[in-house]
């Protein structure tokens, strides 16, 4: 049967497209070969053409044509010829970032009318941008830091409507910096270039961090001489200039009154600071003895943030003191509870098979002097130090109020649950007005005291290696949680309580507590990790644990605490942010910036990544079981992670 007309047009049509999307693909193959012989002849030794340019390092496709070109760190040396990105028009992505390309930047680079994110920082590239930069209409980031480009920053970069990111620091462009009017415009950085004049009406909001190591006046920096923005009048009094007209400076008397007053108000500073670190010392410890109830005052103890720590003391400590009375019990109401008591009348802490009931006792633990850690969802955790030298952690509990044989129904398989990545529970106290959990003491803190406490010179980076060890050790850990009954679950999984080893080993902390509290509220700052199906956060299924862990990989990945999981403004909603970045594939870009050194490892990150998005699916049967979690982290190849770059000091964020 004879093809109909109709059908003849189609597939005419269809071998049309056909031909013209492999000579595209052809175009390209041949583009990014050219490519290699200039840049890359000794590191990319797998482009050829046996093999589609699909499947090269670096490169994707979509509908057979290249739009991915991401080879960052590999070792690209010397100048791109000019004639190369004329032939990838549906290039969407080029990060060529952290290499040794050099010389002027090709001026075909603005024939990419649809790239999105341009990352070519830290880089030799000198000369001036290419004109004609207002072309390339859909740039959302660009970056060209740390290079040396010359010449004045082009105004036609104010006509990106799109453009997001503009990064140009550390070069050495001259002139005044155009009064971009960029709508989109979140992060902006022109610093340590040579640049003058003041700072645009319509850059001032962006912070000084933006404009440092420049002769530039006006907005976050120095008022510009002759502005109209005056100092503030309690610093100034009003005179007259020689011209007749009104002018603000200071006479000598205001200035010598403004001295004595400082002098004075630094002596008194001094003398309360000192007032108050003698008090401080005086009071830092006591002995907790029994049957003493401690006055209403409460102990200033230095702690971490609150919800920060479950039992350490790691590098989140915050010198502030934490308001919290000391765990003194009152044995005369204690014997009224019947149970697990001795002798007379008084109750004893009940050890498990794990615990050390040869070593300490009730009195030795109420005796001993303790420090506030930091408050926690289910109570106050305290470090405490006994006379013989023992050290432990003790969480006093809150909002439970539970008859003592349900208390020891639930916390006894707590107790017996016996694993290298769970902090072990030793021994527990109950009495009706106390409920008292003790721990072996983790000395290395938590994670959310690593990843967000002082980021500052003195803090050590946490690196790749470091972090996929957490995260597979946390996994085995939630996962024998687990493998103990179908219906058990952690309850409460978030960075606070992962302790760490001095290896970087995780250890999870409070498991099983969830099921003790009486009441249904728990505080917002656990929020961030909770599974959209959780109504009571009593009763946590497995799904919504393996949820919970997929946020904390997220955390590990990205650095950014999830959302009210501090007691500010500075979380996100990291399961949605993660997942409109690499909707808008820019998946490079939500890594942590201290992981950004270890770019041979970048696939692997992409590899945890991919997990914890799976994790933390909004549907609970699309999340995998914590048993599969383990397996795939440990599929993904792994290697001592090697540092590529020195330092980040001035790496931008983000980056691809």
């Amino acid at each position: 049967m004879a093809p109909s007309p109709s059908q003849f047009l189609l597939t005419v049509v269809f071998f049309f497209f056909l031909t013209a999307a492999v000579a595209d693909l052809m175009t390209e193959q041949a583009a990014l070969l050219a490519f290699k012989t200039a840049v890359g002849r000794s590191v990319l030794p797998l482009w050829n053409v046996s093999n589609s340019p699909c499947s090269w390092q670096g490169v994707a496709c979509e509908a057979g044509q290249v739009t991915v070109l991401r080879l960052p760190a590999v070792g690209l040396i010397g100048p791109i010829p000019v004639g190369i990105f004329s032939n990838l028009t549906s290039l969407r992505t080029l990060s060529l970032r952290y290499n040794g390309l050099s010389g002027p930047l090709p001026s075909d680079i603005v024939s990419l009318g649809q790239l999105r994110n341009l990352y070519l920082q830290n880089n030799f590239f000198t000369g001036e941008i290419p004109s004609g930069i207002s072309k390339m209409q859909n740039v959302v980031r660009f970056n060209l830091a740390g290079n040396r480009l010359t010449g004045e920053i082009p105004e036609g970069i104010g006509n990106l409507s799109r453009l997001g990111t503009l990064f140009v620091e550390n070069n050495n462009f001259t002139g005044q910096i155009p009064d971009f009017n960029l709508p989109n415009l979140v992060q902006f950085n022109v610093s340590f270039n040579k640049l003058n004049g003041s700072v645009p009406v319509h850059l001032q909001k962006n912070p000084t961090n933006a404009f440092l190591g420049m002769s530039l006046c006006g907005g976050p920096l120095i008022a510009c001489p002759g502005s109209s923005v005056s100092p503030s009048p309690a610093a100034s009094s009003i005179g007259v200039d020689g011209g007749g007209k009104k002018s603000k400076k200071l006479s000598g008397g205001a200035i010598a009154g403004i001295a004595i007053a400082c002098v004075v108000a630094f002596l008194i500073l001094i003398a309360l600071v000192f007032f108050l670190c003698c008090k401080r010392n005086a009071r830092k410890t006591r002995s907790l003895e029994v049957g003493v109830k401690p006055p209403d005052s409460e102990l200033p103890m230095t702690g971490k943030r609150p919800g920060d720590v479950a039992n350490g003391n790691g590098n989140g400590a915050v010198s502030s003191a934490i308001g919290a009375s000391a765990f003194s019990l009152d044995t005369t109401r204690s014997a009224e509870a019947a149970g697990s008591g001795s002798g007379g009348g008084s109750k004893k802490l009940v050890f498990f098979k794990s615990g050390r009931s040869s070593v300490f006792d009730l009195e030795d633990l109420l005796k001993a002097s303790a420090e506030v850690l930091g408050k926690g969802t289910f109570g106050t955790a305290y470090k405490a130090v006994l006379e013989m030298g023992t050290v432990a952690a003790v969480k006093r509990l809150k909002d439970v109020d539970l008859p003592e044989n349900e208390f020891k129904a639930k916390i006894e398989p707590v107790g017996a649950m016996d694993h290298e990545n769970l902090v072990p529970l030793r021994a527990y106290y109950y009495s009706r007005d106390e409920k008292l959990l003790v721990y072996d003491y983790m000395n290395m803190g938590s994670l959310s005291a690593l990843l967000h406490g002082n980021r500052g010179s003195g803090h050590t980076p946490l690196n790749w290696e470091s972090r996929f060890t957490i995260a597979l050790s946390a996994a085995k850990g939630l996962e024998y949680i687990h493998s103990t009954d179908p219906n058990a679950s952690h309850g409460n999984i978030k960075s606070s309580n992962i302790l760490l080893t001095k290896s970087y080993e995780a250890r999870v902390s409070d498991h099983g507590l969830a099921h003790l509290v009486t009441q249904s509220s728990t505080p917002n700052r656990v929020a961030g990790y909770r599974a959209p199906e959780v109504t009571d956060p009593r009763r946590v299924s497995q799904k919504a644990d393996v949820y919970s862990f997929g946020v904390l990989l997220l955390e590990l990945l990205t650095g950014k605490a999830p959302a009210q999981a501090l007691l500010n403004d500075e979380g996100v909603d990291l399961p949605r942010w993660v997942q409109s970045v690499v909707k808008d594939e820019w998946t490079s870009e939500v890594f942590d910036m201290e992981l950004l050194r270890y770019q041979n490892e970048e696939e692997e990150m992409v590899k945890l990544l991919q997990l914890a998005i799976d994790c933390s699916n909004q549907y609970p049967d699309s999340r995998p079981t914590m048993l599969q979690i383990v397996s795939r982290i440990q599929d993904i190849p792994h290697r001592n992670s090697e540092v590529v770059v020195e330092s980040v000091d001035s790496v931008p964020v983000p980056t691809s």
